[in-house]
């Protein structure tokens, strides 16, 4: 059996497909043109328990690990969504971590820290303001990290946070923000110290706040129900009690939740790989050339082949890369491997599966036009391949 194919988890994959089906698929197209998924579609999620899937139920989650989180991630894209869709609708899988950590919540408990004094940190705070609220579907919210001269280098941050009593000063500038027009707040990358020191915080700051500004809705290739911003900080004062955790330990804090940013996106590209495969293999089932289905001719079963082996690969080795993360294994090099396998085959496939639908693929009626888009990302959010090959390099002591 799968670790991903328990009683609990086929329960699972019914309740996302189901959704899917119902909430999605009637509507995508026109999410696709507007530019974004209504703010509606989360409560429906969070109403049924999809959204809080992955968090403790102690911060107001419906339970569940990395694993369950991946049932659901793709299933959502083999029932007919999207990735664009996975990043619109879940992006506080990346927004929330670091506040339900900071608080405790990974070990099933509100835990309480302390400032200098003896002051009691306001985490559990940050919990109820913030994580409930969202994982209720009610706010929305985004992580800001990308910077217009530099993305994956986040020890040269220069977004400032300059302390004045019980608030700091942010003034900078952040690009790429994905959900970044309709969040209600972004927990945002700052340099706490001089600009490009690698001294970071995390701040959550609201959406509102003078001097925070969200500039314009950047178009992209793909993930077109997906809204992405710039967002810009001009001496805007943010309380000391909205930052997350220690000051100065923001960096850490962003290392150790890329793992499971990466197998999203990982689970996202072998997912978007087999539901093209079962689009292209029904393709070549129905469509007849020269009086015969396309099917019927080897060079298109042994492509067909190869693309189903692609994708099954992939899924196989994120699924076991996964499993050791769940266990608290820290395996960094290999989930940079498990990302640049899965991204890999995702290419492929794509491009092969567009191919395989001739002209009606390059129109935007075919879903596999679509996934052709959305792949394109995969490879670059998350750390690019060429960031994942030099963590590789890096594990083989080169």
């Amino acid at each position: 059996m799968s670790i991903v194919d328990s009683p609990e988890r086929r329960q699972l994959r019914e309740l996302t497909r189901a959704f899917v089906t119902r909430e999605v698929l009637p509507h995508l197209a026109d999410w696709e043109r507007a530019g974004e998924v209504p703010r509606e579609l989360h409560a429906t999620a969070a109403k049924i328990g999809l959204l809080g899937v992955g968090f403790p139920e102690s911060v107001g989650g419906s339970g569940g690990d990395l694993l369950d989180s991946i049932v659901v991630t793709e299933e959502i894209i083999r029932s007919g969504g999207s990735s664009g869709l996975i990043a619109a609708l879940f992006t506080h899988g990346i927004a929330l971590p670091h506040m339900v950590a900071a608080a405790g919540g990974q070990s099933g408990g509100l835990l309480r820290g302390r400032l200098g004094g003896g002051q009691l940190r306001g985490d559990d705070d940050l919990v109820d303001r913030y994580v409930r609220p969202t994982l209720a579907g009610t706010m929305i919210g985004a992580l800001a990290i990308t910077e217009p001269d530099g993305g994956s280098d986040v020890a040269a941050i220069r977004t400032t946070a300059r302390r004045d009593g019980d608030h700091y000063v942010v003034n900078g500038s952040k690009t790429y923000i994905t959900s970044g027009v309709r969040a209600d707040f972004v927990t945002t990358a700052v340099c706490t110290d001089f600009p490009g020191s690698g001294e970071l915080s995390l701040l959550v700051i609201d959406k509102g706040t003078p001097g925070f500004t969200v500039g314009r809705r950047l178009e992209k290739l793909g993930w077109h129900c997906s809204d992405t911003a710039e967002l810009s900080f001009v001496d805007v004062r943010v309380p000391v009690t909205n930052r997350i955790g220690e000051e100065n330990t923001g960096f850490l804090a962003i290392m150790q939740h890329f793992a499971a940013e990466r197998l999203s996106l990982a689970t996202q590209a072998y997912a978007t790989a087999q539901r093209c495969v079962e689009l292209a293999t029904r393709w070549c089932r129905d469509r007849a050339t020269f009086g015969r289905p396309l099917a019927s001719r080897q060079l298109i079963r042994h492509r067909l082949a190869e693309m189903h082996t692609r994708a099954e690969a992939a899924r196989a080795y994120v699924h076991e890369v996964a499993a050791r993360v769940a266990a608290g294994e820290p395996v960094v090099t290999e989930v940079a491997m498990a990302k640049n396998v899965a991204v890999a085959a995702c290419d492929q496939v794509v491009d092969q599966a567009l191919q395989l639908h001739g002209g009606f693929g390059y129109l935007r009626d075919a879903e596999v036009e679509r996934h052709y888009r959305d792949a394109r990302i995969l490879g670059i959010g998350g750390g690019t391949t060429e960031i994942m090959n030099e963590i590789i390099a890096k594990g083989m002591g080169l």
